[in-house]
């Protein structure tokens, strides 16, 4: 049902986090695949991407096309963009799910809630305000978005200085619906 889309490039660590908190998402049968779309790492990013069982793409492509590459390949009607060292909440299974079974026909993505350890209410209250005023989510929040929407949307822009902010951006916030589960920043 989901393709998960890793880019990378020397993450070996921060990715062999990222894939562990996927792990119920695969056995749920949520998650089809794993796809990790490197941009010529030298450290042990392959052998991580091939112990966990991820399509491994290596390429000196930019961001963008590495991206539009790796979903291209992805085989599941739903891609999830998730950076290197960050780690989704147990909640994601559940939340991911619900999302998918009631958007696979309409043009909306979402994104996880932003988690910070040590987050005080003041920081959260001012997060929740910024999305209520319609402050874009960041990238490293994930990207949860039917394939067909993003075919639509010409998926990641290959000549964008940012390719993940842009994709965003062109999605819009009135179509991002942020998830109750959190993305949280894996700090080593």
């Amino acid at each position: 049902m989901i393709s998960v889309i890793v880019a990378t490039l020397d993450c070996e660590r921060p990715l062999a986090r990222t894939l562990s908190a996927l792990v119920p998402g695969a056995v749920d049968g949520l998650v089809s695949e794993a796809i990790v779309a490197d941009g010529g790492s030298r450290d042990g990013t392959a052998i991580v991407a091939d112990a966990a069982g991820c399509i491994f793409i290596s390429g000196a492509e930019p961001l963008g096309p590495r991206l539009k590459t790796a979903a291209a390949t992805a085989r599941a009607p739903f891609l999830l963009f998730v950076r290197p060292g960050i780690a989704l909440d147990m909640a994601w299974v559940g939340e991911a799910r619900r999302f998918t079974e009631r958007s696979a026909a309409d043009r909306h993505a979402a994104v996880f809630r932003r988690g910070v350890p040590t987050q005080t209410v003041l920081r959260e209250l001012r997060t929740l305000l910024a999305g209520a005023l319609g402050a874009l989510p960041r990238p490293g929040q994930g990207l949860l978005i039917a394939r067909a929407f993003y075919e639509e949307l010409g998926g990641h822009a290959e000549a964008a200085a940012d390719p993940e902010r842009n994709l965003i951006r062109r999605i819009g916030p009135r179509r991002l619906v942020t998830l109750a589960a959190a993305a949280h920043a894996i700090l080593d």
